[in-house]
């Protein structure tokens, strides 16, 4: 049945950070909350999560009104809350006990995602002297070790190097394969387009969209060229007054109106004997529907 908000609004004084937002995550995937700065992210997390109450609305797992006994949940938040002082050992120890582990099932718990995640060799050392990846990496942990159904994982790559992050990457992976509930809220959008199928996008508060991300997608025209070549085809470009709005080396992101002129372009380089080494015609990406939903918004 999974998790279900229905016009859940929550206030502050007499400003509104939560306006009846409504989204359903009826099976297991990870799904996208995203939204500027400001625009409710981390409120609706806290109310899904039980940590703060909702002003109206309804927040139900599996069935059931949201409350912090009944939810099994993992929360990786933004502002990172490991102890500097402490062991690692100890303070996952500590965050697995609090979850009802006794120690055995703790000790095999974090032996295996120290392992996983390949911090096992800083389990005895103090926190302070690991590097902010690292510290990542422990944290993330410390939200998982106790196999919860619901994860919440806000910023979850941030201040981790690209080895790192393929390496959380592939652990989100098994934990959707495992049947987990995620969301993910990041402003990395390319991580978004990657994990989520669903998404919900904030905006002062309100919805300003929401769906599932192909069919989002689908709904709009192409809009760009991704190009490679062997040769510098400036003038083949610009005989169809095409925008180049990148191009480095050969590699070229072109602005198009629509797919035709796509095709126009490839007809012009296959009768010149260009050698392509890539044409891609692109629908926009996450990131550009989502500044233009942003902006779109401001307007109003």
């Amino acid at each position: 049945m999974g998790l279900k908000l229905e016009n859940v609004k929550k206030s502050y004084g007499d400003k509104t950070v939560v306006n009846n937002i409504s989204l359903e995550i009826d099976k297991p995937g990870v799904f996208g909350l995203l939204g500027t700065n400001g625009a409710g992210k981390t409120t609706t997390i806290r109310m899904i999560l039980g940590i703060i109450k909702k002003d109206s609305g309804e927040i139900t797992w599996n069935g059931k009104t949201v409350e912090r006994k009944n939810v099994n949940f993992g929360y990786l938040p933004e502002e990172r809350g490991i102890y500097p002082k402490t062991k690692i050992y100890e303070q996952l120890l500590y965050f697995a006990k609090l979850k009802g582990m006794d120690k055995r099932e703790a000790d095999i718990s974090i032996k295996k995602w120290t392992e996983k995640l390949k911090v096992s060799e800083y389990l005895n050392m103090t926190a302070e002297k690991l590097s902010k990846g690292n510290q990542q990496k422990i944290q993330f942990i410390s939200a998982i070790l106790h196999e919860p159904e619901l994860i919440v994982l806000d910023e979850p790559f941030s201040g981790l190097d690209p080895v790192n992050a393929e390496l959380l990457k592939n652990v989100i992976l098994d934990l959707v394969n495992e049947g987990k509930y995620i969301i993910m809220s990041s402003h990395q959008m390319t991580s978004i387009e990657e994990f989520c199928t669903d998404l919900l996008i904030l905006n002062r508060g309100k919805t300003v969209l929401k769906g599932n991300l192909k069919e989002i997608k689908e709904g709009y025209p192409a809009n760009r060229i991704s190009l490679s070549t062997k040769e510098n085809v400036d003038k083949y470009i610009n005989e169809l007054n095409l925008e180049i709005y990148n191009s480095k080396d050969n590699d070229y992101e072109i602005k198009i109106q629509n797919e035709e002129q796509g095709y126009k372009l490839f007809d012009i380089l296959a009768k010149n004997n260009v050698k392509v080494l890539k044409f891609e015609i692109k629908k926009p990406s996450l990131n550009d529907i989502f500044i233009e939903k942003v902006e779109e918004e401001k307007i109003k």
